[in-house]
């Protein structure tokens, strides 16, 4: 059977949602925090060499870029068609070959493909002081701008980590010349750059909006980050709180070769206005916002909020089915989703939140509800008597994003 085929096997047996095997993605800079369900035997399956895996990408088409043993598929999402999953299609060649029948006319038409993907990062300690190109310099090195949000889950922060604050920017009064004088000193042992930064406690069950331009050094919470279909970064600061030094090659990522070497670059890749806004937090900060009537959802068995919705481009929803209920829910636009707790029904499929995941092995966890699905309502079903199902729902462009919860 091609793949085309499958493909359409996969609409039809699945009723327009397709199961999604679990993607695990290591990075050697990282490690692991432990709180993403994989087997505690599991974390380096890829080789010591490779780093611990530490983020499970979440309806993925987007390649990860981690250096010269990454293979081909890294960081790709699987169709499972068959249930014992010896039939596999990569979600990015569904896409490619079906287009608009799942994602719908106007993402395929706008972008030509599945134009984000989220994950959840799990790292044990902080991470550098880095930043997501913009449009402008993503595109001379081929690749996309990356804005992301990022959202706090209670479920999988049993434990903080190390160190539960996230620096965001520059403090307001940081002069061009202190950022320029750190990253010339990057390979001199730590640059000092998070001296001009603000940190600031992470909440459960709360995010923030990350644009592309913003400097960043990630706390240790676990967190889920919808964000736009690309890996593009470059790490600013050389060592991090607990002397771990990074290879000076970081700074330079995704940076043209024509400009290696060139500091002033580097430094007009941040968005300036941004990261010295005095008001950051105000800007940025997000707390859950129901999508309609709480008195009316919860009257029909449910509750649905948004999580993550101060980008255009890519949005997220949290729902929660109450015990025993069995709920339909209609969307605008297709989307990934993830179980964070509870068991039941999903659409045709069963839905299981799992307690630990073999690596390489399949979940009942994860799906994705094409255009046409989405639009008619998939039904969920809470089998249980005494435990919410609850759901995590990652979206590119969603017309029901409520215009005045983006400013």
């Amino acid at each position: 059977m091609d793949k085309k085929e499958l493909a359409k096997r996969a609409i039809e047996e699945g009723e327009g949602i397709f199961r999604l095997a679990p993607v695990w993605v290591s990075r050697s800079f990282c490690r692991p925090g432990k709180r993403i369900k994989l087997h505690p035997d599991d974390y380096y399956a890829l080789g010591a060499d490779r780093g611990g895996i530490d983020e499970r990408w979440l309806s993925s088409t987007t390649w990860a870029e981690n250096g010269p043993k990454t293979s081909p598929d890294e960081g790709m999402s699987y169709i499972v068609v068959d249930r014992e999953g010896k039939e596999r299609l990569l979600l990015k060649d569904a896409v490619e070959l079906l287009g608009a029948e799942v994602v719908g006319e106007h993402i395929w038409n706008k972008y030509g493909c599945w134009p984000m993907f989220s994950k959840f990062f799990d790292n044990a300690g902080p991470l550098p002081h880095h930043i997501h190109h913009r449009e402008e310099h993503a595109r001379r090195t081929g690749a996309a701008g990356k804005p992301e949000m990022y959202f706090f889950p209670s479920q999988l922060n049993n434990h903080a980590g190390e160190f539960p604050f996230t620096f965001f920017g520059f403090r307001p009064e940081t002069t061009k010349q202190e950022v320029l004088d750190a990253l010339k000193n990057f390979a001199r042992g730590d640059n000092k750059i998070l001296d001009l930064s603000t940190a600031y406690k992470l909440v459960l069950d709360t995010g923030y909006d990350v644009p592309p331009g913003v400097m960043h050094a990630p706390g240790s919470l676990c967190t889920y980050e919808p964000q736009f279909a690309s890996d593009v970064y470059a790490m600013y600061q050389s060592v991090l709180m607990n002397g771990q030094v990074l290879e000076e090659d970081l700074l330079w990522k995704n940076c043209p070769e024509d400009k290696r070497g060139d500091y002033e670059y580097l430094l007009d890749v941040i968005d300036w206005e941004l990261n010295t806004d005095p008001e950051f937090h105000r800007h940025h900060f997000m707390k859950p916002f129901p999508v309609s009537s709480e008195e009316e959802m919860k009257r029909r068995g449910y509750r649905e909020e948004w999580i993550c919705y101060k980008c255009k481009t890519v949005c997220a929803k949290r729902l929660t089915v109450f015990p025993g209920q069995s709920v339909v829910i209609v969307d605008h636009a297709p989307y990934g989703m993830i179980a964070l707790q509870g068991n039941g029904t999903f659409g045709k499929w069963r839905l299981e939140t799992p307690q630990m995941i073999r690596y390489g092995g399949l979940t009942n966890d994860e799906f994705f509800v094409t255009q046409s699905a989405a639009e008619r309502g998939v039904r969920i079903t809470n089998t249980s008597d005494c435990e919410d199902i609850v759901i995590l729902k990652h979206f590119s462009e969603n017309p029901d994003l409520p215009q005045q919860i983006l400013k």
